[in-house]
Formats: C-alpha cells, sequence, structure tokens
C-alpha cells in the first residue's frame, strides 16, 4: 500500500500595500504554491472563511521538487516546531520560486500568443493588399 503525505500552509502578511496569503502544498515531495491577495488586513474569521470555502479551488502552480521533513513523532516537540514557524516570517523561499516559475511560464505563454497574433495580423493585411492589387489591375 502507498502512503501518501499530504501537508498545507497558509502565510499572510503585509507586503507594503496588501495584505497577501501564500499557499504552500506539499504532496509527495512536489510543493505547489499560489499568491492569494487579501487586500485589506482580514480577521482570523476572514481567513477561516476562506481555508473552509476557496481552499479546493486554489489555482496551485506547477509542481517544484523539495526534499520531504521527517514529521516528529512526539507532541510536544510538534508544538514547539509549530510555534517555531509562526515565528518565521513570511513564506519560504521556495514558495517564492515556484511562483516566479509560474509567473515567467505565463509571461512565455502570453508572449508567444502576442507574436502569433501579431504575425497573423501582418499576414491578414498582407493579403488585403494583394487582393486591392488584383484589383487595381482588373480595373475595379
Amino acid at each position: 500500500m502507498r502512503k501518501t503525505t499530504v501537508s498545507s500552509t497558509l502565510v499572510v502578511y503585509f507586503d507594503g500595500q496588501f495584505w497577501v496569503g501564500i499557499v504552500e502544498r506539499v504532496e509527495d515531495g512536489a510543493l505547489s504554491s499560489c499568491r492569494v491577495v487579501f487586500g485589506a488586513e482580514p480577521s482570523n474569521e476572514e481567513v477561516l472563511d476562506f481555508v473552509l470555502r476557496e481552499w479546493v479551488r486554489l489555482p496551485l502552480g506547477l509542481a517544484v521538487a523539495c526534499e520531504e521533513r521527517a514529521m516528529a513523532r512526539n507532541p510536544k516537540r510538534c508544538q514547539r516546531q509549530a510555534a517555531r514557524e509562526l515565528k518565521q516570517r513570511g513564506p519560504s523561499t521556495k514558495a517564492q520560486i515556484a511562483l516566479a516559475e509560474q509567473r515567467e511560464a505565463i509571461a512565455q505563454e502570453s508572449a508567444a500568443r502576442n507574436k502569433e497574433h501579431r504575425e497573423e495580423e501582418k499576414r491578414q493585411r498582407f493579403e488585403q493588399r494583394r487582393e486591392k492589387a488584383k484589383r487595381k489591375r482588373r480595373g475595379h
């Protein structure tokens, strides 16, 4: 029987302009993440409501390989580790790297789409000029 481990975290912080949440999901050694903008400072109830309603619909990016941490079995150790992670500010660097790769991939897709669109417009203008020249030669 195959054992699957899934771990998810939500880090909410103020980025200077908006309150932002970084969602990290580690499943079988692959980290996926996404960025959620809250706008105004969310209350605890709003964050809980977000997690309950929107968590399954989050647009998580491409998975990036990461090493899995061995979970401690001792409950006090787990509690200390959770407190340490709460003190740590901001998202992990791996989540930031995953988000940057996702942004880069979207930008490359957009650039390719724009280039294709420009080429199509250029081809259409050429066809229009050619049709106009044919009509002129025919005397219309």
